[in-house]
């Protein structure tokens, strides 16, 4: 290992989808395929599409975990879909994790680690 990537850790890019039965009639204002991208810290929607706030507040506590390595025992490893905030609404917004993103720890926060 180099002494530049001493201080290095991955972050996997993750997909935002909605995802809901043929046919199932949404209430969330979402078309099933919208979706956003997380890259790092940064949300990324496609031109001309929105997302509603409700259903990125119902997916946001799990996305910092979703980016990160977890044990194939894990459920973060495995359980992959959060239901729309509506109650009556029968999408769901599927999280896949896409390509690893490499960070440097000096590049992200002025926080110093800790010593070994």
């Amino acid at each position: 290992m180099s002494p530049a990537d001493d201080d290095a850790f991955e972050l996997y890019d993750l997909k935002v989808e909605v995802v809901a039965p043929p046919g199932a009639k949404l209430y969330c204002s979402a078309r099933v395929g919208d979706s956003f991208e997380l890259r790092g810290e940064l949300l990324h929607l496609p031109d001309g599409q929105g997302f509603s706030i409700y259903s990125l507040a119902a997916v946001l506590p799990l996305l910092a975990a979703k980016q990160r390595v977890t044990d194939a025992n894990d459920w973060m490893s495995t359980d992959a879909e959060v239901a729309c905030p509506d109650p009556n609404c029968p999408s769901r917004l599927r999280i896949t994790r896409l390509g690893r993103r490499r960070f440097h720890h000096g590049e992200v926060t002025v926080a110093r680690k800790p010593a070994p």
